[in-house]
């Protein structure tokens, strides 16, 4: 009886473990505008961990009236 409770609680603890890495994902896009005007986006993936935040950390690249720059949610 003790085994199968064990079983049962080491099988609800592996997938809460397999679940608890994926809260900190979010997914982005690249969008280029002219002059404050979307002209351009790209499709949105997701990204986890690391991953998302070197998304975010991406600088804005800007040539001349064009600005593209990699948006979050």
């Amino acid at each position: 009886m003790k085994r199968k409770i064990l079983f049962g609680a080491g099988l609800l603890f592996i997938g809460w473990a397999a679940t608890s890495c994926e809260d900190n994902c979010g997914f982005c896009k690249t969008v280029t505008y002219e002059n404050g005007v979307a002209i351009n986006t790209g499709t949105e993936t997701e990204y986890c961990g690391t991953d998302l935040l070197t998304q975010k950390a991406k600088p804005d690249i800007t040539v001349g009236a064009l600005v593209t720059k990699v948006e979050c949610r």
